[in-house]
């Protein structure tokens, strides 16, 4: 009979990736997987740590956890936590079976057999093992092309979590996309901390654009999406790259923090305002069409009006397609702990509440002028919530993270995972409604 696995995976596409590798190995070994905890005999959960947030997520999980399952199920916790913080794990919760860090995830059937605690590699990459089970629609797939971080930051405790950047060769990139291509995947995320870092833990220049030179030579239809590019890494050639293949998504999620000298400075960001607002000049100018998701922070410590102010001017004159707004965290392991004039939480909570609520009606004024005009978009399956609707993306919407298209005249849509022509009808919140034409 075969063993019940109940798993929760949380956090960043990255940590997507290893609990799909994680589920294949047991997959392998003859586990089974089981949306009901009180029937499993193992409960894995791979955690996030990056902020206080997450874990904060993860220990009220496994206090669920804890009351729901059955008496002799056994609990492994990896993951990001388990990097920093596998003590304090252990102290909150001694009955855990065992604990594996990011980088020994490999060692899974290992710890589900006696309890043993890996934490001695914190990043896993693979070169030659690309199994996998995918856990989300399976035309769309997220692909790692490095992990770790060189960067430093200061609000960020990455690093530290992840260990230095390391990166996977040209070679078992390229096996591992033909691979998912002959799985049938059309969608592929490349992923990364900073994709335009990638193999300069070797030493090589340019290496990004030299391997996107090498999947663009694969002879078949794909869409391939470009998710986190740091400012100060964006050339003209990059650019270029971008607007010469229909393949590559005219999308970019773009991790800003701020746009403020002064902020900038202070987080350790090697970029200025006048070189972000020159880059999304030119971006805008090169590529008309690109859609920019983009990360901004408010209440760093030092945070004037005026720098708040910077960040309200800066999302109105370049129309951001997706903004992620996050409060300042102040992390102990991070060298922003130790600044002065930190912010207040009530003042935090107001520059968020303002810009998030700046960012919607600039949202809602520009998807009003899409209706009454025509999408390519790929249909990804049934909206959550009703099977008399479906969800689709264009190419400007990521998976999960940004707004959809609503479908409600469903009749025309024969198949998941294909493009189909939508006609925009509405809109709704941050989503729009459209109606896919015969």
């Amino acid at each position: 009979m075969k063993k019940k696995l109940y798993f929760v995976s949380l956090g960043c596409t990255r940590n997507q990736v290893d609990s799909e590798h994680m589920i294949a190995k047991l997959f392998t070994a003859g586990f089974e997987l089981s949306n009901d905890i009180k029937k499993s005999d193992f409960v894995v959960i791979n955690t996030c740590g990056f902020l206080k947030e997450a874990r904060d997520e993860v220990y009220s999980i496994l206090d669920d956890i804890f009351i729901n399952k059955k008496k002799s199920s056994k609990i492994v916790v990896a993951g990001c936590m388990a990097n920093l913080f596998s003590d304090e794990i252990k102290d909150k919760y001694p009955e855990v079976f065992s604990i594996i860090s990011s980088g020994n995830i490999d060692k899974i059937l290992d710890v589900l057999k006696k309890p043993l605690t890996f934490i001695d590699n914190l990043s896993f990459l693979t070169e030659i093992d690309y199994s996998r089970v995918l856990t989300n629609e399976k035309h769309l797939a997220y692909l790692k092309i490095s992990e770790g971080c060189s960067k430093a930051c200061a609000f960020c405790i990455i690093p530290k979590i992840k260990g230095k950047l390391i990166s996977r060769s040209d070679e078992s990139i390229l096996k591992e996309i033909k691979a998912l291509l002959s799985q049938g995947v059309y969608e592929i995320n490349l992923i990364a901390q900073d994709l335009l870092d990638y193999a300069k833990d070797r030493n090589e220049k340019n290496a990004f654009l030299k391997l996107l030179k090498k999947i663009l030579k694969i002879k078949k239809d794909f869409s391939l999406r470009l998710l986190y590019v740091y400012p100060d890494e964006i050339t003209d050639e990059f650019i270029d790259l971008i607007a010469s293949d229909k393949r590559i998504c005219k999308y970019l999620d773009i991790p800003l923090q701020h746009v403020s000298d002064n902020i900038l400075k202070s987080m350790k960001r090697k970029t200025s305002s006048k070189k972000i607002f020159e880059l999304f000049t030119k971006l805008k100018k090169k590529i008309p069409n690109i859609a920019i998701r983009a990360s901004l922070m408010v209440g760093f410590p030092n945070e004037t009006e005026k720098d708040f102010l910077k960040l309200l001017e800066f999302v109105e004159k370049f129309s951001i397609d997706h903004l992620a707004v996050f409060k300042f965290s102040n992390e102990k392991l991070a060298s922003s702990f130790k600044l002065e004039n930190q912010i207040d939480e009530k003042i935090k909570d107001q520059r968020f509440d303002i810009l998030t609520e700046k960012q919607f009606k600039l949202v809602q004024k520009r998807n009003k002028k899409l209706i009454g005009k025509t999408l390519d978009a790929i249909v990804d399956g049934y909206h959550p919530e009703s099977n008399h609707l479906m969800l689709a993306r264009s190419e400007s919407q990521a998976y999960k993270v940004d707004s959809n298209i609503i479908i409600n005249d469903t009749q025309n849509i024969k198949a998941f995972g294909k493009v189909h022509k939508i006609k925009i009808t509405d809109i709704s919140g941050y989503d729009l409604i459209g109606c896919p034409l015969k």
